[in-house]
């Protein structure tokens, strides 16, 4: 997948939506009765990029202040989300060695990971910050996470949902009515290509969550140096 000409796609469709006022509320961000769990594997970016990301936030925050803004705590990028979040999903329901073994030996043949943040998209529902791998390397560990948990008897869910292939991270969601969609975009059109930093990736978290990935309902499992 050419991800710099997925994410321009999913920037034209989604903006143009979101103009016409065609996006989507997430109306479940502050419901504390929200029981959907799954556990994810993932990347937690540097301070530099972070400190990038809040920038950028500051700027939608001074129009818009009522959506919901990632926290440094919770921004990540999902490398494999191995069982998708569902409603009433605990840990005693599985036996978490395993899911680390797994991925243990996936690991062994990984090369390092580096990542290039550049540039804003946006969803129907949410704004994006581009992440592009600078090789093959995610992908071919994700082959490998798939190729393995496949073959063994675990519970999962990889790629039940779509096939993950891109290294974005999700840094804001719309909750409510948008106060401004042309001023909103306009932000966004400053930061289309801003660069955000690259760096290399020394770890991975293997993690229990809820669908927003926020830290107080986080669980860490396990941590894999690469």
């Amino acid at each position: 997948m050419d991800l710099t000409q997925h994410y321009n796609q999913l920037y034209e469709k989604s903006s143009e939506a979101i103009l016409a006022g065609n996006y989507t509320l997430d109306i479940r961000i502050n419901d504390i009765s929200d029981s959907r769990f799954g556990i994810t594997l993932l990347i937690r970016p540097n301070e530099t990029i972070k400190a990038n990301i809040q920038s950028f936030l500051a700027h939608l925050k001074a129009i818009d202040p009522e959506q919901y803004y990632y926290p440094d705590s919770d921004i990540h990028i999902t490398v494999m989300s191995i069982i998708s979040c569902y409603e009433g999903f605990t840990l005693d329901k599985i036996k978490i060695q395993e899911y680390i073994d797994i991925i243990q030996q996936s690991l062994v043949h990984l090369d390092k990971i580096n990542i290039e943040f550049r540039g804003v998209t946006a969803s129907p529902s949410a704004l994006l910050i581009q992440g592009i791998p600078t090789d093959e390397s995610l992908n071919n560990f994700r082959n490998k996470l798939r190729e393995n948990f496949k073959k063994s008897s675990l519970e999962q869910s990889i790629d039940s949902r779509y096939s993950i292939a891109t290294a974005h991270i999700t840094v804001m969601r719309f909750q409510e009515k948008l106060q401004d969609p042309k001023k909103l975009i306009s932000v966004v059109e400053k930061f289309r290509h801003y660069d955000f930093g690259e760096f290399k990736v020394k770890n991975l978290e293997l993690v229990y969550n809820d669908w927003y990935q926020k830290e107080r309902n986080t669980i860490r499992l396990a941590d894999f140096i690469i």
